[in-house]
């Protein structure tokens, strides 16, 4: 749903937050936000924000909360996700104010998960809701995000600490010389909503899968890194592998059940992180895009 605004109008908390409660997301058109500081004083209207950890992709930081959208290459669609579905705390919101809009493409596409729950194949569904789905992430020097990036340090001790603490198994892969860090997290794959306790399709099994990654991306990494070493990939809960045709399934059932707009500057979107998966469609020309996760 989108909403028209003259740019002096204020931003209505209540109902911005009551509709996005209703729809599961909204576009507010008509602010007028120019750059990040604008971007921060409506997010800060809107909700509480929360620092990014154990993200996927480096983000620029332009303030406590507020971050660029994740560096990925414009060419390459990002598929449909929750924002951190693998933490044990995800954010409840996401902000998205666009600065500078890009001259084709560069969309973020929304898709209801409970649709996308009642539209899957109900074996496919009924397997993961008893198994869970995995996460495995390998951290190095040379591909994917930094342990700096994802954890805010690369102190050994305190990332230790952290993973403990949020049910993350890992393992050092360098014999404790180097900064090679492998990691396991196993997490439900189909979530009540916490206000209306619909369940919801609430995970990154496909845009995190080795599946997702451009073939010739991919047959790179593994014969560099080996299959195991890709920067991130996904399983059903007990680990058994997930093939492609699993994931073809369920990016095409996001495709059907997803909505798009196409950005302009000064645009505002806001999210509800369990209800609706986002993406970003490949794009051309400059995209500048803020973003901030919060409650």
């Amino acid at each position: 749903m989108t909403i028209d605004l003259l740019l002096e109008s204020a931003v209505d908390r209540q109902a911005i937050r009551a509709s996005v409660a209703e729809r599961g997301s909204l576009l507010v058109r008509g602010l007028g936000l120019r750059d990040a500081a604008d971007a921060e004083r409506v997010f800060r209207q809107l909700g509480e924000l929360r620092d990014e950890t154990e993200g996927f992709a480096a983000r620029k930081r332009y303030a406590q909360g507020v971050y660029s959208a994740s560096k990925w290459p414009p060419s390459q669609q990002m598929c449909m996700h929750h924002e951190l579905s693998y933490a044990l705390e995800p954010p409840s919101l996401m902000f998205f104010a666009c600065l500078v809009a890009p001259m084709k493409g560069g969309a973020t596409p929304v898709a209801d998960a409970a649709a996308v729950l009642e539209a899957l194949p109900p074996e496919l569904v009924e397997r993961f809701e008893r198994l869970g789905w995995e996460l495995i992430r390998n951290y190095n020097d040379d591909i994917g995000a930094s342990l700096a990036d994802a954890f805010g340090t690369d102190d050994r001790d305190t990332i230790e600490r952290y993973c403990r603490t949020h049910e993350i198994r890992f393992e050092w892969q360098d014999g404790g010389t180097g900064g090679a860090l492998r990691t396991w997290q196993r997490r439900l794959a189909i979530v009540p909503h916490p206000r209306t306790g619909r369940r919801c399709w609430f995970n990154q099994i496909a845009c995190l899968s080795e599946w997702t990654i451009a073939p010739e991306l991919r047959e790179y990494l593994v014969e560099e890194y080996g299959a195991d070493g890709l920067p991130f990939n996904t399983r059903f809960g007990n680990g058994d592998p997930i093939d492609a045709e699993v994931v073809r399934v369920i990016n095409e059932v996001y495709e059907a059940h997803t909505t798009r707009e196409r950005w302009e500057a000064g645009d505002l979107l806001v999210v509800d992180n369990i209800r609706t998966a986002h993406g970003r469609e490949p794009f051309e020309g400059a995209r500048e895009v803020v973003v901030a996760l919060a409650e």
